[in-house]
């Protein structure tokens, strides 16, 4: 018997918000008890009080390209082909030589045809080819609603007590905790976020994913300035690249790459010079979204079909699992990089892949077969009296720092709850159900993140519909802790006998070479 949502205990009534939890249990308070969340745990945590509302974000949310500056200036036209060789590449190019007088003109429209259509028998396969760059950035983002959300992406640093929020108008800002001044970031190419992170081993530097590049951003922690000069940022591009819908950087900071569901290539950049390597396998459509072990050993790239590849970082070879029953929607690593959870977009199951020693038949140790974790299937609530509608396929999840706490959020219009489930991945892979994490009334999460540099347990971030921000701490002894002091597994820590006993098989591994 799988762990499933039917195990759940039920949501807080309504009128209650998750403060906390405490002895294994989720507290509940009316929302304006929040700020008193050390009269239920004695602890005091003092972070900061963050509401992103539409009056504070600007207006101004088109993701039209830069090249529709130059639509009217026919008297240079040779500015438009270099501008449309930059932000869309060599179909770019033929639109704009179609359009000029000359010599060039009739063979240009030409190849202009032959491309078209080859590129509509291309998109037949991969659909999501022919969307716009906005609607394929909020098809793959991990931003619930991120056309319209106040709240496009978050991200914590991994070591420092800081965040970064990016919002409806494509500016970031940062946060520190205790609050101080926030930095507001904004740049003429930071349009269609999509993604943030945080350069490891680095209280500076931050990555920012964009429609037509990569941003990284250096922003001085110790500055007194609101609006850093465009000139703290690098901007980093490559010719069809993009739009970028996922970057992330090494865990010791040393590499950081990029990719987009449109581009089968991930780049690895080089920040000195500017410029990056494509790392590239065909097949998959592009890359949707990336993720690196905690290790550093392997990195997961997630694709726009049933495939998803995990690359030996050493080697720069990779592995790949097919036959998925949708694409990959959302994945996170264990603590120790040896256990990677995995859900599709397709079917309400979080599956797991375990990785092992190095073989001659795979480089990376990794499991042959995906074994069902979680049956997320939607199941009846009561809420306060009603029937309510819980679970369904995912949309994102996030796992803590010590691996034992998993939150999911899920793709159904509406759907109110954070699920929260106690993991533990030794001897086996095991998980149990914690509770529900709700928001104020008609809230619905559009985000979640982990802090990784809480060490009281795990500290949940939670971003709502509404643009607030809320911090769930979640107090427990992880189990290393524990083993530090003679024991194996802390007490706290529950998962019924007959949990997770069945394992599914759905899909066979290939190894390098056979695409």
């Amino acid at each position: 018997m799988q762990c499933s949502l039917s195990a759940f205990p039920a949501p807080p009534s309504r009128g209650l918000v998750t403060i906390c939890e405490v002895n294994s249990q989720l507290i509940s308070a009316a929302a304006s008890d929040i700020s008193d969340l050390h009269m239920y745990t004695g602890e005091a945590l003092d972070y900061p009080h963050i509401v992103v509302t539409r009056a504070s974000v600007s207006a101004g949310t088109s993701t039209e390209s830069a090249r529709s500056a130059f639509l009217q200036q026919t008297e240079m036209p040779w500015r438009t082909v270099a501008l449309a060789w930059r932000t869309v590449g060599a179909v770019g190019v033929v639109e704009e030589l179609a359009k000029v007088p000359g010599l060039l003109r009739h063979p240009a429209k030409a190849l202009l045809a032959v491309m078209r259509w080859i590129g509509s028998l291309h998109c037949s396969f991969f659909p999501h080819l022919a969307l716009s760059n906005g609607d394929m950035i909020a098809e793959f983002s991990s931003t619930l609603d991120w056309r319209n959300g106040l709240v496009r992406g978050f991200a914590w640093h991994p070591h420092a007590c800081k965040f970064a929020v990016a919002c409806l108008d494509d500016s970031v800002r940062v946060h520190t905790v205790p609050a101080g001044i926030v930095p507001v970031l904004k740049h003429r190419m930071q349009r269609g976020v999509a993604d943030l992170a945080w350069r490891p081993m680095s209280a500076s530097s931050l990555a920012v994913a964009c429609q037509s590049c990569v941003l990284v951003w250096h922003v001085d922690p110790t500055s007194l300035s609101t609006r850093p000069s465009a000139n703290c940022a690098q901007v980093l591009q490559y010719n069809g690249h993009g739009p970028v819908t996922s970057v992330g950087w090494h865990p010791q900071g040393s590499l950081l790459v990029s990719s987009s569901a449109a581009d089968t290539a991930m780049i690895v950049w080089d920040l000195a010079q500017q410029s990056g390597v494509p790392l590239k396998r065909t097949g998959g459509g592009g890359v949707s979204f990336l993720s690196w072990a905690p290790d550093g050993m392997k990195l997961l790239a997630a694709t726009p079909s049933s495939l998803l590849r995990v690359w030996d970082t050493c080697s720069w070879m990779c592995e790949k699992w097919s036959k998925l029953p949708g694409r990959c929607q959302a994945a996170c690593w264990s603590p120790t990089g040896r256990v990677l959870l995995f859900a599709t977009a397709d079917e309400p199951t979080i599956y797991y892949l375990t990785f092992q020693t190095p073989s001659p038949a795979s480089t990376l140790g990794g499991a042959t077969t995906a074994i069902a974790a979680v049956d997320l299937s939607e199941v009846i609530v009561d809420d306060d009296g009603d029937n309510l509608l819980v679970g369904g396929t995912v949309h994102d999840m996030a796992w803590d720092a010590s691996g034992e706490r998993l939150a999911v959020i899920f793709r159904r219009p509406r759907s109110q709850f954070v699920a929260l489930f106690r993991v533990r991945t030794e001897p086996v892979v095991e998980a149990s159900a914690c509770g529900f994490v709700r928001g104020e009334a008609g809230d619905v999460p559009i985000a979640i993140r982990f802090q990784p540099a809480f060490h009281k347990g795990a500290l949940l971030t939670v971003c709502w519909s509404s643009g607030k921000i809320t911090f769930v701490p979640l107090f427990f002894v992880s189990a290393k802790a524990i083993a530090e002091r003679g024991s194996a597994f802390s007490p706290r820590f529950a998962v019924p006998n007959a949990a997770l006993k069945q394992s599914i098989p759905v899909y066979s591994r290939h190894v390098n070479g056979d695409f």
